[in-house]
C-alpha cells in the first residue's frame, strides 16, 4: 500500500505508515520535488497527506501584506495536492493548514484540532479538509506548554520547526484511516 505525502520536509504525519510498512512517497520542494511539477506514476495509491505552506493562509501571518501574486503562488501549490487526489482517487485523503485563509478557497474544514487534542501538550489551531475518518480526540491534555508555536526564536529554520505534524495527531490520524 502506498501513501503520498506532499509538502512534507519533517515526514512527521507520515511516519506512522513507514513504521507500520506502508510505501510512502513524500514531496517536497525543499528536497527537490515541487508538487506543481508532479507527474503520474501507475500505483494503487491507499491515501494522501498534504500540508502545503501556510505562510499565506495562517492567521498568524495576517498582520503582513501579501501581494496577489504571493497569493497564486501558494494557491497553486495548494491546487496542485488536489489534482494528487483527483488522479490518483486514493481511499482517503486529507490537506491540513493552520486556521487562517485558505477556507475562503476550500470551505468550511472537516476537522479542527489542537495538538493538545491528541496527547501533545500545547496549542495550535489547525484544520484539516478532505474524505477521511476523524480521530477521535480520546487522549486530550492540558496545553502546558501553551502556543509554542508563537513562542519560537526568529530564525531561518522557523518556519520548518513550525510545520512539523504533532506525532500524537500524526499516530491518532494513522490508526483512525490506516
Amino acid at each position: 500500500m502506498v501513501v503520498i505525502s506532499l509538502c512534507d520536509l519533517s515526514g512527521a504525519w507520515s511516519q506512522p505508515y513507514e513504521d507500520a510498512g506502508y510505501g510512502v512517497w513524500r514531496v517536497d520542494l525543499q528536497k527537490g520535488e515541487d508538487v506543481r511539477l508532479l507527474e503520474h506514476r501507475p500505483m494503487h495509491v491507499r491515501g494522501i497527506l498534504a500540508a502545503p505552506p501556510c505562510t499565506m493562509f495562517a492567521s498568524s501571518g495576517a498582520r503582513w501584506e501579501r501581494t496577489e501574486d504571493e497569493m497564486l503562488h501558494a494557491l497553486s501549490v495548494v491546487d496542485a495536492c488536489l489534482r494528487a487526489v483527483a488522479v490518483y482517487k486514493p481511499k482517503w485523503w486529507a490537506l491540513e493548514n493552520p486556521i487562517g485563509k485558505l477556507r475562503r478557497y476550500l470551505g468550511e474544514p472537516t476537522l479542527r484540532f489542537d495538538p493538545c487534542d491528541y496527547g501533545d501538550p500545547y496549542t495550535k489551531r489547525t484544520c484539516l479538509w478532505g474524505s477521511f475518518k476523524p480521530p477521535p480526540k480520546t487522549n486530550r491534555v492540558e496545553p502546558t506548554e501553551g502556543s509554542k508555536m508563537h513562542l519560537m526564536s526568529p530564525g531561518p529554520e522557523r518556519q520548518n520547526l513550525r510545520s512539523v505534524t504533532p506525532p500524537g495527531f500524526a499516530h491518532a490520524f494513522f490508526e483512525a484511516n490506516p
